[in-house]
């Protein structure tokens, strides 16, 4: 029998990935005319018309009130539509699988009442907004689309639309929808996901823009807790734990069961080096909603801390949750896989990545997480074709710059491996307890590029040493224009090893065969055992050859393999506090200690 605290875990989201308030769809009408209760039904009605997350409280009294009405008027499908979108909401935000068996026998009811062809669309998007909640994105789009084309102008529709294109990969499609849906509303929702789309884009400092606004404007506690959540994860992501303890403490403050903001709050401590208060709101957020990502974070912060029985328990743990959520139909397998690749099975985390790729789940998590699975496994030229869809979007992640400079250093590209592993380091020095100190050690591994470019440009004769004839040292002579700075016509002068961007040296990262697009439709033939996308094809530059100009040696002869390929130890990942400002409408000052 499945635990009541396991039941809950339905829906995985990394960070950044899923909306914090949740899916407020429901339908505008009371059906057959039914009086609506006062106080709690009547807010919980107020705040989805007007796309603000409403309170847990006031959702449970519309699901409750919804019940009774349905049971003595089973003919009305609005009601019937409110009831299933109510429960889908619900589930999505308190992670609650429970919910959706009962999402869907509420909006097939509503359709049998009322079928999609005669206009019933608000059970078309709460059947959307459903598959959304379960990761089934390719059916969330096709309901979506639907039911954009029976009412364009129901906004609802194209919030559904952007959450499925965004976890097919179709980043242009998104965009595309949010236009859309900034001309026909404006309320939180709507801004939301604008900053969540300008975030995956690179535009941060537009996003923090936005959720900046969007907590100063909030009517309610809880649209205040969503955007001040949205706001501490765009200061968490761009490396100053500190503000980040600060801006998750004020949500917590206007919320407190954000079960989000005590994971954020947690990330942000164990940067800071309170490890104790982080594992106390770790243990905080689960007890709320024990959502799988949740007890992979801790297992690592665990792990980093040298306590590898309690690590292994949080790992253990997320797979029973996984397990019983996917009895309600919800997809897990993408922080699965992320479990597998780095503490289980690499293979088996290529497995389940590959099923989410041909299933036309190629966002750019499930790109990173899919190279990343096949480095694990040794095979890290098969991991190049998907670093292009996992950066594409544009989205600065340190983890994801981390996952690039490894497999660049597995496979000799020492150059473009330093630059990402530096930029990870960067963007936020320490977006992991395990994995920044590990990006550490590999860096220092590296070492410096050898002073001078390259010591051997052109080639070893017999002896290891290089030496021009008299003919080769001639031709090699610049003539008057060159030794003046101009280049004489024609005289086909090309850029030196090192130079150019670097991101495809030895014909490797950036350039192996050709890159699957996000939001590509078709699936990758079931019987191909290999996880690259069928698109890939042998180009020059692809794994196994080399590029004209280009070098895959070790910066600098004192380098052996054991020194640029260390064990990597496991070790707490705490660092300074990036620079300090400000929540608003909350002072300033240090946040007060954390607590239980």
């Amino acid at each position: 029998m499945k635990s009541e605290t396991l039941k809950k875990a339905a829906v995985s989201t990394l960070v950044g990935a899923t909306l914090v308030t949740g899916v407020v769809l429901l339908a505008p009408g009371w059906g057959d005319n039914p009086r609506p209760s006062p106080g709690a039904v009547s807010r919980a009605r107020a705040a989805a018309g007007t796309g603000v997350p409403a309170s847990l409280p006031d959702l449970s009294a519309l699901i409750a009130d919804r019940e009774r009405w349905v049971s003595d008027h089973p003919r009305d499908d609005e009601s019937w539509a409110v009831l299933g979108a109510a429960y889908v909401e619900r589930g999505s935000r308190l992670a609650d699988s429970e919910q959706y068996p009962k999402a869907e026998h509420a909006l097939k009811r509503s359709l049998d009442v009322l079928p999609a062809k005669e206009g019933n669309t608000d059970a078309l998007i709460g059947l959307a907004a459903l598959a959304a909640a379960r990761h089934d994105f390719a059916t969330a789009r096709t309901l979506g689309a639907s039911a954009v084309r029976q009412k364009p102008r129901r906004w609802r529709a194209h919030a559904v639309l952007i959450d499925a294109y965004s976890g097919l990969g179709d980043h242009k499609a998104a965009g595309r929808s949010l236009d859309t849906l900034r001309k026909l509303s404006s309320g939180p929702q709507v801004l939301e996901r604008e900053t969540q789309i300008y975030w995956q884009r690179g535009r941060r400092e537009d996003a923090a823009a936005l959720a900046y606004d969007a907590a100063a404007k909030a009517a309610t506690p809880v649209a205040r807790a969503a955007a001040l959540h949205q706001l501490g994860e765009l200061v968490w992501e761009r490396g100053e734990p500190a503000e980040a303890v600060r801006t998750f403490s004020a949500a917590l403050d206007a919320s407190p069961e954000s079960h989000r903001s005590w994971a954020g709050r947690a990330r942000a401590l164990a940067a800071l080096g309170r490890t104790d208060e982080a594992v106390r709101d770790y243990q905080e957020a689960l007890s709320q909603v024990p959502l799988p990502e949740y007890a992979l974070e801790l297992g690592e912060l665990y792990e980093s801390m040298g306590l590898d029985g309690d690590a292994t328990t949080q790992y253990e743990r997320l797979r029973e949750v996984v397990e019983d959520a996917a009895d309600d139909g919800v997809d897990n397998d993408l922080v699965l896989a992320r479990l597998e690749a780095d503490h289980g099975d690499p293979q088996e985390a290529v497995r389940m990545l590959q099923a989410e790729w041909r299933s036309g789940h190629r966002s750019m998590y499930v790109a990173d997480a899919m190279a990343w699975a096949l480095y694990k496994a040794d095979r890290p030229k098969e991991a190049l074709p998907f670093l292009k869809p996992a950066a594409a979007p544009g989205m600065r992640s340190a983890l994801f710059a981390y996952h690039r400079g490894q497999i660049e250093r597995a496979l000799e590209d020492y150059g473009p491996a330093r630059r990402h592993l530096e930029e990870a380091l960067r963007i936020n020095p320490d977006f992991s307890p395990l994995f920044a100190p590990r990006a550490r050690v590999a860096l220092e591994a590296l070492g410096e590029p050898p002073a001078g470019g390259p010591d051997d440009m052109f080639g070893d004769d017999a002896d290891g040493e290089f030496t021009l004839d008299k003919k080769d040292q001639e031709s090699r002579e610049p003539s008057g224009e060159e030794a003046a700075g101009r280049p004489q016509e024609g005289s086909g002068r090309e850029p030196g090893p090192g130079s150019g961007s670097g991101e495809a040296t030895g014909g490797q990262a950036g350039t192996a065969g050709v890159s699957p697009q996000p939001g590509t439709p078709e699936p990758a033939p079931a019987q191909s055992s290999s996880p690259v996308p069928p698109s890939a094809a042998a180009a020059p530059g692809s794994p196994g050859t080399s590029a004209p100009g280009t070098s895959t040696a070790p910066p600098g002869p004192a380098r052996t393999a054991a020194q640029i390929h260390p064990e990597q130890p496991a070790g707490s990942g705490a660092g300074p506090a990036g620079a300090a400002g400000s929540v608003p409408g909350s002072a300033a000052s240090p946040a007060a200690p954390v607590g239980n």
